[in-house]
């Protein structure tokens, strides 16, 4: 596409606190010619709360008109238009929709620009007290238990720390499952309405996060969970061998590059997590009986 003079701008709202918008989304939301926006009536609120109007087309983007808006959006930036991206918390694109835009955007050669803004997964990192020079988000986890599980024994060796967005009445359940696959020792945070006036940040071990979170918990969650722990063989009983060998096996790995695997992780000949492996199969099958 030649001679496009239109441009996307993504623009991030604030999670919480009006009074984090960035100065630059006034300004962007007064001058877009097209305002798409995932709630329009709580963009109608963020336009009250800003003082300002905006004096473009305002249409709905959500998750349920998203493939069918978007060749409408691309056609209006190729005519030079300025479109506007709002989610309703929070940067487009990240778990909330503008992905199929910018993909299609991309693809016409269209400039696609953003303003900055508010981040729950930023924000939850820093307030989490958990290390922070590398991490990887993974959004939110699936609904149903036996995928839920088997996601995250994909990342049950992760080293990084890791971030969850989830809902609230799903929390408990979440957390019981993220303490059955790494353990329930691991060290993690919820964050609950962050920036908001009851926000708090509640840490500790795994176990102990799920038995609070049984009790029921409100607001908008995300969860940070530290990355699995850089352990010495002095460190790693035979046992321990065998349940990482099995976690990678369920997440879909063939045996024999599981124990690779554990091996190089543990800094032990794979001779040795092998022999741990067949010891647990020999011990969960239980003594053989024997015929006179």
């Amino acid at each position: 596409m030649s001679g496009v003079t239109g441009t996307l701008v993504l623009a991030g709202t604030p999670i919480g606190d009006i009074a984090d918008a960035p100065p630059r989304l006034a300004v962007e939301l007064e001058n877009a010619d097209i305002v798409a926006a995932e709630d329009t009536r709580r963009l109608r609120r963020l336009t009250q709360a800003l003082g300002v109007h905006t004096k473009g087309r305002v249409v709905s983007y959500f998750e349920g008109n998203e493939a069918a808006r978007t060749p409408e959006l691309v056609e209006a930036l190729a005519g030079g238009a300025r479109v506007l991206l709002v989610t309703d918390a929070g940067m487009p694109s990240v778990s909330d929709p503008g992905y199929r835009l910018v993909a299609a955007a991309v693809e016409q050669d269209v400039r696609v620009t953003a303003v900055p803004g508010p981040s729950a997964v930023l924000t939850a990192l820093a307030l989490s007290g958990l290390p922070v020079d590398r991490f990887c988000f993974e959004g939110f986890l699936p609904r149903k238990a036996g995928e839920r599980l088997g996601r995250l024994r994909e990342v049950a060796g992760e080293r990084r720390t890791l971030v969850y967005f989830e809902a609230p009445h799903r929390l408990d359940d979440t957390l019981a499952a993220m303490a059955e696959v790494f353990g329930p020792e691991r060290r993690a945070a919820v964050c609950r309405e962050l920036t908001k006036t009851y926000e708090e940040v509640k840490r500790g071990p795994l176990g102990e996060l799920a038995a609070w979170a049984a009790e029921g918990v409100r607001g908008e969650i995300t969860v940070v969970v530290a990355g699995a722990p850089e352990a010495g063989p002095e460190e790693l009983d035979a046992a321990e061998l065998a349940r990482r060998v099995r976690v990678r096996e369920e997440a879909g790995e063939r045996r024999k590059e599981a124990i690779a695997a554990v091996a190089a992780a543990a800094g032990l000949p794979k001779r040795e997590v092998f022999d741990a492996v067949v010891a647990a199969k020999n011990a969960s099958a239980g003594p053989t009986p024997t015929g006179r």
